[in-house]
């Protein structure tokens, strides 16, 4: 039996859920098949992917993970204002609408409209996640060196 722990360099097959606090659930794939993933890949935040070093084939643990280390606590200066004539005539502009806008490296960056009043429009570039304390629920189905591709 494979009894690597989880470190950088390692492939990863495990089941994860993550939940809010009141227990709905985000994600999960303890009901599919479960993800793999290498560890500093990129697929997995790096604070999520801390909770996971050290832990071996078998093990099942929950972790509570504050917004510090999850998504972020909620920034009141990331909510920007914008004018209704930046946006296109046919666009849904109500509370809850998602807008993907191009950050300053062309890259996408969603925003949730957060309020509209009149000609102005409150944008809301938070992770929707963030200043939620999560809990992060693993088993580790299997753990293997990773292969480096070139």
């Amino acid at each position: 039996m494979n009894t690597l722990p989880i470190d950088t360099g390692t492939r990863v097959t495990l089941h994860f859920a993550l939940k809010l606090e009141d227990g709905s659930e985000i994600d999960s794939t303890f009901d599919k098949a479960p993800a793999t993933l290498e560890i500093g890949d990129g697929n997995l935040p790096e604070n999520f992917e801390s909770y996971l070093l050290g832990l071996t084939v078998g093990e099942r643990k929950t972790f509570e993970v504050p917004p510090e280390k999850g998504f972020g606590q909620h920034n009141p200066s990331n909510i920007q204002t914008f004018k209704r004539s930046e946006f296109g005539p046919d666009m849904v502009l109500e509370p809850g609408a998602v807008i993907s806008f191009a950050d300053a490296r062309q890259g996408e960056l969603p925003g949730i409209v957060h309020h509209v009043e009149g000609d102005q429009v409150e944008v809301d570039f938070n992770h929707p996640l963030s200043g939620r304390t999560l809990t992060f629920e693993v088993e580790i189905v299997s753990v293997d060196a990773a292969q480096t591709a070139h």
